[in-house]
């Protein structure tokens, strides 16, 4: 039952973000090829793994906040560097072994686009 839920909830929200388009944040249905299974994890990922240090609402913890407007000064491709070669000296690990270039795009053009801010 456990699995059910934690598998709906991020499929809820990849089928709410891949319906509409989310203009002015960065993010117009630009899915990059990526299939609703695996954005669905992407999101999965962003909300437990991010938000362990980056706070489960995203609004900072351990790591800094990832809202939207604190965000806006950076580019979508410098935010997917930083996910996927992580910030030497600090927690902030590389998630290059694990993702495609194309998946940190992806995921930092969600984070720009506020779908996941609290």
């Amino acid at each position: 039952m456990l699995k059910a839920v934690l598998l709906v909830a991020p499929l809820a929200l990849v089928a709410s973000f891949s319906a509409a388009s989310v203009k002015g944040g960065g993010v117009e249905d630009d899915t990059l090829g990526i299939d609703g299974a695996r954005r669905a994890e992407l999101l999965y990922v962003m909300e437990q793994d991010c938000g362990s240090c980056h706070g489960l609402t995203l609004r900072g913890g351990l790591g800094p906040s990832l809202h939207p407007e604190l965000l806006a000064d950076r580019n979508a491709a410098e935010l997917a560097e930083t996910i996927l070669d992580g910030v030497p000296g600090t927690p902030m690990p590389p998630w290059r072994p694990l993702l495609e270039p194309k998946e940190a795009l992806w995921m930092a053009k969600i984070l720009k686009s506020g779908v996941l801010a609290k």
